[in-house]
């Protein structure tokens, strides 16, 4: 049976880069649509949404980050963010803002298609929570709310960040690689950017302060503490 045609929105200003990413989309067998402009993309989007869209971070006329919460207030639909610098603060300003993902320029275009069918393949990934309540601790995690509670205090988590955190709190006490917790969070089935896991646990950390029961096993992943012992 043939596959449906799913659709690509690809917002770059450097033609090169966008032709580039298109071809390889394309050959893979996407419709890919292709613009310049952060105020065009959300015309797009908000007529003729895609089924992804990969979103340069700089723009000429509307910055990535602001056509990304835009189309994070009106949709889930899935963001492929692109960066051309290697700083966390990027990464993480554009995971806060409901990227689903991020990749550093220079890339490798095999690993953007890869990427592209993981999210799109995950859809609400096979180990992402739809429902039930997890409890660890003073730490109260509702999957059918996506929120995110310690105590009184109600924590805003983005959306990996709260699906990272619910597979550590899930599995605690036992030790996840870094390649298993991209496969089970992000869906990828090979050898991504683990960076991605990285900058997730720190933000995970930085939100929950004393409170975040996360456990770096040197060499191997993370843990998550046992709730009587939440420090890591």
């Amino acid at each position: 049976m043939a596959r449906e045609t799913q659709s690509i929105l690809v917002v770059e200003d450097e033609q090169a880069i966008a032709s580039f990413v298109a071809a390889y989309l394309r050959k893979d067998g996407f419709d890919v649509r292709m613009t310049a402009s952060g105020r065009e993309a959300l015309a797009i989007v908000g007529s003729e949404p895609p089924s992804l869209v990969v979103l340069d971070l700089m723009l000429p006329d509307l910055d990535g980050m602001e056509v990304c919460r835009r189309i994070r207030e009106a949709s889930s639909l899935p963001v492929l963010m692109l960066t051309a610098r290697d700083d966390d603060l990027d990464k993480i300003a554009g995971l806060e803002m409901g990227a689903d993902d991020y990749l550093t320029k220079p890339f490798n275009p095999r690993e953007l298609v890869a990427r592209v069918r993981a999210i799109l393949r995950r859809g609400g990934a096979r180990t992402r929570p739809d429902a039930g309540v997890l409890r660890h601790g003073d730490i109260v995690l509702d999957a059918g709310r996506r929120e995110c509670r310690v105590g009184d205090r109600e924590i805003r988590l983005a959306p990996k960040e709260f699906d990272l955190l619910w597979e550590l709190l899930d599995h605690h006490g036992f030790v996840l690689t870094r390649d298993q917790l991209l496969e089970r969070v992000w869906g990828y089935t090979f050898a991504g950017d683990t960076r991605t896991v990285d900058v997730h646990v720190r933000q995970l950390r930085r939100k929950l302060g004393e409170d975040a029961p996360i456990v770096t096993v040197w060499g191997i992943g993370y843990k998550a503490a046992p709730a009587r012992d939440a420090a890591g």
